[in-house]
């Protein structure tokens, strides 16, 4: 039984991970924790999510719950995410995280940090999404330069970071599979007069509007025809679905840093 506590735990993504969690077996809920000051602390984390009394009592620190849990699952900020996975580490605790917007040193510290506890750490956890980027990189190979590439994002208005990390994870397996580097070629805005587009460039565009839960199409497009692939997550359900699977493999693996194309075998 692998022993589990969430983050943000009343969050929009924890408050999920929390309530879904109850139907996976070998996973078992023992701690909630969420930031200083909010208003549920002292409550138990099943009345705040809706799905009744757990006997788990929402607290504000992971610190206070640490020794009691194998694995954490963290879909919250940088910085709360960056502290957790210190301690964690500290603790020779297992993480799950899917908080995004990570600069690259922030990506090179946390895989210093899972050189002592095995991570699973993904932009986007859902099945379908993960399924997604193994196809469209044996698209981008076979197309290679002769189709453009567009890739749009839509996520909901309250979200921080963009383009959102499913976009950028896209673009970057798309940029390996036609030997291109994502640094040099891609687009982020177009406005003015910018000239031709020009046929390495990959385009990254993002939309914020209402509660989109996230919306991504790849786009490429030839002379004559257009290839459009989406991927439309309707609830985060899909997300929190995925975080819980992969903190169910994890159980038993060494330390390292994962995705979640190890979770689904799609290596």
């Amino acid at each position: 039984m692998v022993k589990i506590a969430v983050a943000g735990a009343a969050g929009r993504m924890g408050s999920r991970i929390t309530a879904l969690s109850k139907e996976y077996e070998g996973l078992q809920l023992v701690g909630a924790f969420e930031k200083k000051g909010h208003k549920d602390i002292g409550k138990d984390i099943g009345t705040v999510v809706g799905i009744g009394n757990t006997g788990v009592t929402l607290v504000d620190s992971l610190e206070s719950i640490i020794d009691s849990v194998d694995l954490i699952i963290d879909f919250t900020t940088i910085s709360s995410t960056k502290e957790n996975i210190k301690l964690a580490s500290s603790k020779g605790k297992a993480m799950v995280i899917g908080t995004t917007g990570f600069s690259k040193d922030d990506l090179k510290e946390i895989s210093e940090l899972t050189k002592k506890i095995p991570c699973v750490m993904a932009s986007n956890m859902s099945m379908g999404v993960n399924l997604l980027l193994k196809i469209l990189q044996d698209i981008a190979r076979v197309l290679g330069d002769d189709y453009d590439i567009e890739i749009i994002e839509a996520h909901h208005r309250l979200k921080k970071d963009a383009p959102s990390g499913t976009a950028l994870k896209m673009a970057q397996v798309i940029a390996d599979a036609v030997n291109r580097n994502l640094d040099e070629v891609a687009v982020y805005a177009r406005k003015g007069i910018m000239g031709e587009r020009t046929k390495k460039e990959i385009g990254i565009q993002t939309i914020r509007a209402g509660d989109i839960v996230g919306e991504h199409t790849v786009i490429f497009g030839g002379l004559g025809e257009r290839i459009e692939i989406t991927h439309k997550a309707s609830s985060r359900d899909t997300f929190a679905r995925g975080a819980l699977k992969a903190a169910l493999w994890l159980s038993g693996k060494p330390a390292g840093l994962y995705d979640m194309q190890d979770v689904l075998g799609l290596k």
